[in-house]
């Protein structure tokens, strides 16, 4: 997959996909429909398969002083498009040049002078340009006028209503991974580089991986039952393990990472990325009389985890 950064000096063959337009933030079931509707259309044109998306997250620029909110960085996504066969991965920088486009413009200068898309695909509740007033019929008329094709896609719905990347934040947050899974269609995952910490783990028998998740959501803070892959290096491969996520009470005030133990692990992974997929919520963050209270309940933790992984 090849990703395009730059969309005023785009490269001529990178020009002419047919695309899933949106921010795809966690690329769950919803994002995964509009893709396949792409597909089909980027095989009926003979074109590429590409996605065009937007970076930093619109939200960003709007909220800056809103709580973390992205369910994947922009690594993580291109990985998981990547994955679904994406060919062409366009990420619009998001700007106050890109906002001042009137539906119109974006729709000429963007979609049609810059990238030349031969089809664009959106979900119903798209919004672009200017305050957001252009509407997806307002896309396909300006398809129709400068000779892209588009296609809306309905939203898509599972028994508990509709899927979206609010409802998969709000089950995280209850700490309900299993049900953020059934709306992804795949486990949420924190990917990233492991980081050196204070080895406090390692002092204790239970050596962690450290992860920072500065600018993603923030599962409830807690222990997870988790798998691990570890993409690559010496190491590289996929593990069952036990996660903490939070602020670590036990240890005084910290900023909210990331520590993964990994089950009959034995190696060296800073600097490594790896990508670590919660599974279940075992129990919330404590702080304990003593530094043996604690390792008594990580024994527990992991001997839940190791079933919990083992059995389903």
């Amino acid at each position: 997959m090849r990703i395009i950064r730059d969309t005023l000096y785009i490269d001529p063959a990178d020009r002419g996909a047919a695309a899933a337009v949106g921010n795809f933030d966690g690329v769950h079931l919803g994002h995964r429909a509009v893709i396949d509707i792409a597909r089909a259309a980027a095989q009926a044109a003979g074109a590429p398969l590409g996605v065009m998306t937007f970076e930093p997250h619109p939200r960003q620029l709007f909220a800056r002083d809103a709580a973390p909110f992205r369910l994947m960085n922009a690594a993580a996504r291109a990985e998981a498009l990547g994955k679904l066969g994406v060919e062409k991965l366009y990420e619009v920088p998001f700007n106050p040049a890109l906002v001042a486009l009137t539906p119109r413009e974006f729709a000429q200068r963007i979609i049609h002078d810059r990238l030349g898309l031969a089809h664009v695909v959106v979900g119903q509740d798209f919004c672009f340009g200017k305050d957001r007033a252009g509407t997806a019929q307002d896309l396909t008329d300006f398809g129709a006028e400068m000779g892209f094709g588009v296609t809306v896609v309905p939203m898509v719905k599972n028994d508990d209503g509709r899927i979206s990347s609010t409802a998969i934040r709000t089950a995280l947050t209850d700490g309900r991974p299993r049900d953020a899974a059934a709306m992804l269609g795949h486990r949420h995952r924190i990917v990233g580089e492991v980081i050196r910490g204070d080895q406090r783990g390692r002092d204790l028998g239970y050596p962690t991986a450290n992860m920072s998740i500065a600018g993603l959501h923030p599962p409830k803070f807690g222990v997870y039952a988790v798998v691990v892959d570890v993409h690559e290096g010496p190491h590289a491969g996929s593990y069952h393990g036990a996660a903490s996520i939070g602020v670590r009470p036990m240890f005084g005030e910290n900023l909210p990472n990331c520590e993964t133990f990994l089950f009959d692990f034995k190696g060296d992974l800073y600097g490594a990325e790896i990508s670590v997929g919660l599974v279940e919520y075992l129990r919330g963050e404590e702080k304990f009389d003593s530094l043996d209270a604690l390792i008594t309940q990580m024994d527990a933790d992991c001997a839940r985890a190791r079933d919990i992984l083992t059995n389903g």
